[in-house]
């Protein structure tokens, strides 16, 4: 292999020094112009230069839970408004007519900027719509333990991964002229006991994997941060000095604020010293729904003229939020608020969904992951099908009606998102039964079992189909939610919800074609893989509303499916690195940055499907991998050839990994950079990547800072975390 050098000094980089990445070009319009800070700036400090003391504090003071028509709200001034704050990342809670988009956990799985922006794009345009100040997303937490409820809500294993769809996510969001919160920093990656859970963590891991996905967020111009609930290290995210001062505030030099998780808050003066600017709901405590007890408001006024807080770090809180709401345009033709988080019927009649579906659809499309396709069964081929069975309840629609469970809190019918706060209305629904019915028009013959635990009755029903579908869920969420036997929002275990692994058998028993499709929160176990008769697996993940077509899209072949695995599905759940602790408040992030498929890599674990692994409907050649050190001697570039060899159209989802020079206590790769390409049958497209001082740099827990370790690197081109096709070498 070629080897090329940049330099023999190791490099030393800060967080100034570091550069971001450039958006992708994309078709939509954004009608609503972002502000640089320093405009947003200049704006905020001539205003709040004119407020008092009082009204610097009502910019920063949550007024109560149930205090407001919004889940969260801010006191008016007479010159500045009372904000709206709320949920959540894949659409406007608790309100009718609006969209129920894809999760995060599929929009990561597209691994597709532009649909992940777009899809940014219409969730913010709702919301503005409706005339909402401020989202509460995005999202951004890790999927270190497979069985965490809200892992569905987030990105995935891989900090890079994630940190990509937080870039565009932010982007999109403010575009259209909502405020951010990305959340929640840091250490929040269970449920169980997260209120009074310490996430123990070294200063590397913080860095390099928890850290990261909020370093793009400040890139891409976030507004705002949410602090955790969970204590980091033995003090709570939302009093924590190094956290958000330090770290936050001074290494990332993030310009907007940092509101607290409801009633994550736990005093006056220590937060507000150590970096909380605004505090949610406002109450002390959950209880507490008369506005009284409010830990800002008179509390900090008394605080400031006690001399227990200074007066200049009201002005800070108070600019910097006044400094958001500039900053994406909120100060010219905002919308009026038409919504009310505790009455979902005021305003009911306010439609803001528009043209959201027609990226619902073509997201949902894009994240479904072909696991397994023997004898090429799939796509369906019309003129050969007589008959196709659909076995499941997670084909259906709920029995009783669409939004009928609090806070999505129930399991009936096909599973398009989990529970909690990151949920949205359904303002219909296309279930996979629906969706596979109108495309197959007159075709062919489709007969349906749309219960769960009659297996006599399923072989029956899916016995003399050509193709048999059978359809199985497992489901999540927040634990403030109890569902079924799920009492803290985590999974109890890996398995198929409702018997769905017994299902399985029973269809595939009955059926040498069987189908399997799994709606799932995140990585299940699979007792029924090996079964002979089983010829594909489609895993279409969390898709909305428009589930149904988005399925049917890809099983006639409509859309070849390039969907990869945004996280490890493992052979059996011990093979994971980390579980959720139950037992214990202390929660040690022990495996360090060794999460997901680098924990695998590094300790040789074949997955079943590793990160990043997804099928197609033709296949790829890669070639002519050239690496270079650019003249400047801080940028590499890489670039290859992608062919398409198969029969039909379709896009490849090129990943590229980094493996560190020997010694260096490094995974034995990460994810650097993926770039989605469309090549048509029989042709030919270049990619290229660029890799700098950031892609290549470690944290340094001796000196506090980024350096770039001396050596020889390897460059990882693949079609997967475990399907690498091409490598080649450079030498700093």
């Amino acid at each position: 292999m070629k080897v090329s050098s940049i330099t023999s000094a190791i490099l030393l980089v800060t967080s100034a020094a570091l550069s971001a990445r450039g958006a992708p070009s994309t078709s939509t319009s954004y009608h609503h112009g972002v502000l640089s800070w320093e405009e947003a700036y200049a704006k905020a400090h001539k205003l709040v230069s004119q407020m008092t003391l009082e009204q610097r504090v009502n910019v920063t003071t949550g007024t109560g839970n149930e205090q407001g028509p919004c889940e969260g709200n801010t006191a008016p001034t007479d010159l500045f408004p009372a904000l709206c704050l709320n949920d959540g990342p894949m659409g406007l809670r608790h309100s009718y007519n609006v969209s129920q988009f894809v999760t995060g956990i599929n929009a990561a799985a597209t691994w597709d900027r532009v649909l992940m922006r777009e899809r940014a794009v219409q969730i913010g345009r709702e919301f503005r719509e409706k005339g909402v100040n401020v989202i509460l997303g995005p999202g951004m937490n890790m999927l270190r333990a497979p069985e965490a409820g809200r892992n569905w809500e987030f990105g995935g294993e891989d900090p890079y991964l994630v940190g990509e769809l937080t870039y565009e996510t932010v982007i999109g969001y403010q575009s259209s002229g909502v405020i951010t919160t990305s959340k929640h920093i840091i250490g929040n990656e269970q449920d169980t006991n997260r209120y009074t859970s310490n996430t123990i963590m070294d200063d590397k891991t913080l860095h390099e994997v928890y850290l990261y996905p909020f370093e793009r967020a400040v890139e891409a111009g976030t507004t705002g941060v949410m602090c955790s609930y969970n204590k980091v290290n033995g003090t709570y995210a939302c009093e924590n000095d190094y956290v958000l001062n330090t770290v936050l505030k001074g290494e990332l030099s993030f310009k907007g604020f940092v509101v607290s998780d409801w009633w994550a808050t736990h005093s006056t003066v220590t937060a507000v010293k150590n970096g909380l600017d605004m505090t949610m709901p406002g109450d002390a405590n959950a209880d507490s729904i008369t506005g009284g007890g409010l830990w800002f408001g008179k509390n900090l006024t008394d605080a400031v003229e006690r001399g227990d807080i200074e007066e200049a770090r009201v002005t800070d809180m108070a600019t910097r939020i006044v400094a958001a709401w500039y900053k994406v345009g909120q100060d010219k033709d905002y919308p009026s608020l038409r919504y009310n988080y505790f009455d979902y019927n005021i305003d009911s009649d306010v439609d803001v969904q528009g043209n959201s579906k027609d990226n619902i659809r073509k997201s949902g499309a894009a994240s479904v992951v072909l696991l397994r396709n023997e004898d090429n069964i799939l796509p369906i081929q019309p003129q050969k099908i007589n008959k196709i069975a659909i076995i499941g309840d997670d084909a259906g629609p709920d029995p009783e009606g669409l939004n009928q469970c609090a806070e999505n809190g129930c399991a009936r019918g096909t599973l398009t998102a989990g529970w909690g706060s990151g949920t949205a209305y359904l303002p219909y629904l296309v279930t996979p039964l629906d969706g596979i019915k109108e495309r197959a028009g007159n075709n062919f013959e489709i007969v349906s079992y749309l219960g769960e635990y009659d297996f006599e009755e399923a072989s029956k029903v899916a016995s003399d189909a050509d193709i048999a579908f059978v359809f199985a869920k497992a489901d999540s969420g927040e634990m403030y939610v109890h569902v079924e036997d799920v009492l803290n929002g985590d999974r109890n275990n890996l398995s198929l919800w409702h018997q769905g692994d017994d299902l399985i058998k029973a269809v595939a028993d009955a059926n040498k074609n069987t189908v399997v499709v799994i709606h799932s929160v995140g990585p299940i176990l699979m007792p029924w893989h090996d079964h002979p008769n089983i010829k594909a697996i489609v895993w279409p993940g969390l898709p909305g509303q428009e589930t149904g077509h988005s399925l049917a899209d890809v099983l006639f072949g409509d859309v070849n499916p390039s969907g990869r695995l945004p996280y490890t599905i493992a052979k059996q759940a011990s093979d994971y690195v980390a579980h959720i602790i139950t037992e214990e408040l202390d929660i040690p992030y022990t495996e360090g940055v060794y999460i997901g498929y680098r924990h695998f890599d590094k300790n040789n674990i074949d997955p079943l499907y590793e990160f990043g692994y997804g099928l197609s409907y033709t296949t790829f050649e890669y070639s002519h991998l050239k690496v270079v050190v650019l003249q400047n001697k801080k940028t590499v570039k890489a670039s290859l050839t992608i062919a398409n060899t198969g029969d039909v159209d379709g896009h490849e989802i090129v990943q590229a990994y980094i493996s560190y020079p020997e010694g260096v206590d490094q995974p034995p790769k990460v994810l650097r950079g993926f770039e989605k390409v469309a090549v048509k049958k029989g042709k030919k497209s270049k990619v290229s990547f660029e890799f700098t001082d950031k892609d290549l740099r470690v944290w340094d827990t001796v000196s506090h800072q980024w350096v770039v370790p001396q050596g020889t690197y390897t460059v990882l081109i693949g079609h997967s975390s475990r399907d690498i096709r091409a490598s080649d070498t450079f030498t700093i």
